[in-house]
């Protein structure tokens, strides 16, 4: 996989189910709570919850260059369960449990810098037979925009800035009927043609005050390619030119976690427990698959790795 796209699944996904992966467990009844653009309504309640975003960061020595930005996030979709028509919190069909809860469907966006596109998003349904029931996946419409100006400062350098609106129509007071209408776990990847990204983190000197007089307003741009052609602006503050261990066998949406404790944990779990994490999601089934399929050999390579070494003084 291209390393920026693990990266941004990474962010896409973080905090989307944790440990122990179960929808009885009391840190999965507050979901998504990274990267949310809510619906303006909402935001007027709760000011912590932004109905828009912004992030600026400084290209430098790619005048003519063509900035591409793609902005992804995740949309809520309600997973109802339906016995002879009726709404059920779960139903056993040819051995298997079902379950009612949410999931998400990845969106995406893309657009030139600078231009503007909308977001819309109709509402839909899709209906899942089953013997004796059926899953029935909804989802709310979402409405709002991306915009991306590039603007010249001087010097060779500009400023790219992508702003992120949610402009969906709202009323209600549940946060979770609010979540609906939200953009989650929301982040941009800016690409440039030519020229170098500066790092907002450790801007060279004679860039400082120009790195310091961009705004960033929920999002944060770290450097993740090797040209510095390409940042990624997330809610998530990371460190330039991060990367996923390449010991770490698959994503556990929890990546300020150690790999080789959620594993053991995950195997650690009773039947009945594995059971429901099976049945809460269709990832966490991934997850739990892919655990109990690991070999001794990669059980080891997760006990830790030495990169590089160092005079220790």
């Amino acid at each position: 996989m291209d390393p920026v796209r693990a990266i941004a699944d990474a962010v896409l996904y973080e905090g989307y189910l944790l440990w122990p992966y179960r929808r009885s467990a009391t840190k999965n009844q507050r979901r998504w709570t990274f990267g949310g653009v809510y619906p303006r309504a909402h935001s007027e309640r709760h000011p912590d919850d932004r109905c828009t975003i912004r992030t600026e960061c400084l290209l430098e020595g790619g005048e003519d260059a063509q900035v591409s930005v793609a902005v992804r996030f995740l949309h809520v979709v309600a997973r109802q369960v339906l016995r002879d028509g009726r709404p059920v919190d779960e139903l056993v069909a040819d051995g298997e449990r079902h379950l009612s809860w949410d999931e998400a469907v990845e969106r995406e966006l893309t657009l030139e810098a600078p231009g503007r596109t909308p977001v819309g998003i109709a509402a839909g349904r899709q209906e899942e037979q089953l013997p004796g029931g059926a899953i029935v996946r909804s989802w709310e419409a979402l409405a709002g925009s991306v915009e991306a100006r590039a603007e010249p400062l001087g010097g060779g350098v500009r400023r790219i800035a992508v702003e992120i609106a949610n402009t969906t129509p709202w009323e209600g007071a549940q946060r979770e009927d609010a979540l609906r209408r939200t953009f989650c776990s929301t982040h941009a990847v800016l690409r440039a043609s030519r020229g170098r990204f500066v790092s907002m983190t450790d801007p060279p000197a004679e860039l400082r005050a120009a790195a310091e007089g961009c705004r960033n307003e929920g999002m944060w741009p770290v450097l993740v390619d090797e040209q510095d052609r390409t940042v990624l602006s997330s809610a998530i503050i990371l460190e330039d030119h991060p990367r996923i261990a390449p010991e770490s066998p698959g994503d556990l949406f929890d990546g300020g976690e150690i790999d080789q404790m959620l594993v053991l944990n995950i195997l650690s779990l009773t039947d009945a427990e594995k059971a429901e994490m099976r049945d809460s999601d269709p990832r966490a089934r991934e997850i739990l698959e892919r655990t109990e399929a690991l070999t001794e050999d990669e059980l080891m390579r997760l006990h830790g790795a030495i990169r590089e070494f160092g005079m220790a003084r």
